[in-house]
């Protein structure tokens, strides 16, 4: 992806959504391509692929924790702005590639 790819009206900056997502310790759980304690992102984008509906749930997941969505173990809520946590999840749902 680059800076100028698009989702759902939308454009990502890779580069951007990789720095919130390290400063809010995202990857401490997820990896882009492996599982770690939560799914891989690409798992995640494959999930609800063709469901941009989604991304608001998600961004919600994200803020507030979920539970039970992907396993036993709970997601705990972030704290993370609305605006931040939806450049992420558009990320995640557009494959969060790095480039």
């Amino acid at each position: 992806m680059t800076a100028n790819s698009v989702r759902a009206g939308v454009a990502i900056d890779p580069a951007k959504a990789k720095e919130i997502a390290t400063q809010h310790a995202c990857f401490a759980c997820h990896g882009l391509d492996s599982k770690l304690v939560g799914p891989a992102w690409r798992d995640v984008a494959v999930r609800y692929s063709g469901r941009p509906e989604v991304a608001k749930q998600l961004v919600a997941q994200v803020q507030n924790g979920s539970s039970g969505v992907w396993g036993a173990v709970p997601m705990p809520p972030n704290r993370i702005g609305t605006d931040d946590a939806r450049t992420v999840v558009q990320w995640i749902l557009a494959g969060a590639k790095e480039k």
